[in-house]
């Protein structure tokens, strides 16, 4: 496994399990699974209805909690200083455990700053060791930065192949921020796990597509969290350390790039009101 150092000097594993999408009742048998073939980052979130499940997983693991690096995220409907404290403590009974490795604002709606106020405190009793955003584009991340009066250790993008995120990346930099990714694999839309050239250099290292798509954003220092219901598919995704990319395969991935989501616009006020009913 490689890691990241986040601000505060915390060690961050740069490939972990994400449970999106993951339904309740399979969670702890997939973070079970997970577990058992090595990965020790553990993405959840609110509003993903499964943190019992993760909970349950690692206090069954017999895993040392100092060696589990827990990520989840506050939901909008949580939003603002009192509901977000109340909401910390509930995901911190969920989870089973007395402190949370890394916790984001979800969505970059609502009252995130009174949000960010309740991280912040939980972060200096000790509840939670990192705190960060998701989803918070170019605009609102440096809003935060600039007012805030404290700078994000990770932000959540969608980032994969297709969305490289360079510009942000680049903006995050100035700041020390690092970059997540969402959907690494981009849920495998443009048939990402059969694109020509990431099956050529693939083939060139005795890879899959998708390890090499993996092996890219790592190589980046960009931390990923594929999902995967599959044991199989859990053992693919981490064998991607022991092989790495040339130069020119970089340069050949970096033009992949559209630049573009292709999921949502945070922007569209459709989306946001689609945001806005499912917190309701």
């Amino acid at each position: 496994m490689e890691y990241v150092t986040l601000k505060g000097h915390i060690s961050m594993p740069v490939l972990g399990f994400g449970v999106f999408q993951v339904p309740p009742t399979e969670c702890a048998r997939c973070v079970t699974a997970a577990l058992e073939n090595g990965y020790r980052l553990i993405d959840t979130a609110q509003a993903y209805y499964n943190e019992e499940g993760v909970g349950q997983a690692i206090s069954a693991s017999g895993i040392p909690r100092e060696d589990l690096f827990l990520t989840t995220k506050v939901w909008v409907s949580n939003a603002g200083e009192k509901r977000a404290a109340a909401s910390i403590e509930e995901s911190l009974e969920k989870l089973r455990t007395d402190y949370i490795d890394l916790m984001l604002i979800h969505q970059p709606y609502g009252d995130y700053y009174g949000t960010w106020r309740a991280l912040r405190a939980a972060q200096k009793a000790g509840k939670i060791r990192a705190i960060g955003v998701s989803n918070f584009h170019r605009d609102r991340y440096q809003d935060l930065v600039e007012f805030s009066g404290a700078i994000p250790a990770v932000n959540q993008m969608e980032t994969h192949v297709f969305w490289q995120q360079t510009e942000l990346m680049e903006q995050m930099a100035r700041y020390g921020t690092t970059l997540m990714s969402w959907g690494p694999f981009a849920e495998g839309k443009n048939d990402l796990f059969r694109n020509p050239l990431l099956m050529r250099i693939g083939a060139a290292h005795g890879k899959t597509a998708a390890q090499v798509a993996l092996r890219y954003l790592t190589m980046l220092g960009i931390v990923c969290i594929p999902k995967t219901t599959h044991a199989e598919r859990m053992r693919e995704n981490m064998n991607i350390f022991d092989f790495e990319l040339t130069d020119a395969e970089m340069a050949q991935i970096a033009a992949l790039d559209e630049k573009k989501s292709l999921f949502c616009d945070h922007y569209d006020p459709g989306f946001i009101k689609y945001i806005a009913d499912l917190s309701e």
